[in-house]
């Protein structure tokens, strides 16, 4: 039995979450896999509610009974300070450990590629973004806050354990699939104790892969030849915060964030799968969110159970959907959330 956590989140979130969550099912009923689904309502509704955010025993649960979480998007203007977005997704990250945020940037039609003379078939990239140390760990503090004296310090925190393991993964990943080359985009002739430590951990972890092209490029350049030529790239790995910004760049190269899936991963342990676009207050209610990514998330949460072959055949069937409209209208398509989760759902069962 295969234990799937399911926090919907806010606005659109719990609206592809449900999309998700009805093509998992019908996976799991044609192929017979044991499933069962743990339903919180974690949110900001929730939290307005009644203050709770990421309450402990849903942590403990999570942690030593489940093996996957799916998660939709967070956050609510009417909490501006995202108390409980905060606790939820860096409950999840960082006490579950999950080093590794994978990023495919594959573009599944031509019409959703913006580039002249890129075809679609051309940008297949994962990236590997390091996910529980860097900028985003939360250290540093104000000092005379409020007046013109104000200073400001935000900790960037590396490890060696964490810079290593996340671009071993990469490698690990490029050998398993086939993949000949990996860059890795620093900032290390500015940040010179941070990110020495990145290129060269780099360097080191590369000379145990031979067979495969280790590449360092800056970030800034990076970005620009991603735009230039995003052939030249087949895994990118990063920190934190420039796997941030990469990956998100990227999304323009797919059909927009709509089209985004992500993993959250720490190897043979509970990992969480995510959209990774905004809850998009304004569009809530109106059926209009593309769940494409959603249901490219739950291709990714399926091959960490063990059933590979059905995340291939998921993005084969949304590759399909865009092709003949089957989609919303960010996409090109013609259909609405809960018709495009049921025609993916169709084609699972048919």
């Amino acid at each position: 039995m295969k234990n799937v956590a399911v926090i919907g989140g806010d606005g659109i979130g719990k609206e592809v979450v449900a999309e998700g969550v009805k093509v998992l099912r019908a996976v799991a009923e044609l192929r017979g896999i044991e499933l069962k689904l743990h339903e919180y309502d974690l949110c900001a509704d929730r939290y307005l509610k009644d203050g709770v955010t990421y309450p402990d025993d849903v942590r403990a649960f999570i942690k030593d009974e489940c093996d996957a979480v799916l998660l939709g998007a967070l956050g609510d203007p009417r909490v501006p300070d995202m108390t409980h977005a905060r606790d939820i997704l860096f409950g999840l990250r960082f006490g579950l450990d999950l080093y590794c945020n994978i990023r495919p940037i594959t573009c599944m039609h031509e019409r959703l590629m913006p580039l002249k003379g890129v075809k679609a078939e051309d940008v297949d990239i994962v990236v590997f973004r390091e996910n529980t140390e860097g900028i985003y760990v939360g250290m540093g503090g104000h000092f005379k806050k409020g007046t013109p004296d104000e200073v400001a310090i935000q900790e960037d925190v590396n490890t060696r354990k964490g810079v290593e393991r996340v671009i071993r993964a990469a490698f690990e990943f490029a050998k398993s699939s086939g993949r000949t080359k990996v860059h890795m985009a620093d900032k290390h002739n500015a940040m010179k104790h941070a990110h020495e430590l990145w290129i060269r951990t780099f360097r080191e972890v590369a000379e145990e892969y031979p067979d495969i092209e280790a590449h360092h490029v800056f970030v800034d350049a990076l970005c620009l030849y991603l735009i230039q030529d995003p052939t030249q790239f087949e895994v990118i790995v990063s920190c934190n915060l420039f796997g941030d910004i990469i990956t998100d760049l990227g999304a323009a190269l797919q059909g927009g964030m709509g089209m985004a899936s992500s993993a959250n991963v720490n190897p043979g342990k509970v990992s969480m799968f995510e959209p990774v676009h905004g809850s998009a207050p304004p569009l809530t209610g109106k059926d209009v969110a593309n769940p494409l990514a959603t249901v490219l998330s739950v291709g990714q949460l399926l091959a960490h159970l063990g059933f590979p072959e059905e995340e291939q055949r998921l993005i084969g069937l949304v590759r399909e959907a865009v092709a003949t409209g089957n989609c919303t209208t960010e996409v090109g398509g013609r259909l609405g959330t809960r018709a495009t989760g049921d025609y993916i759902v169709s084609r699972v069962l048919s």
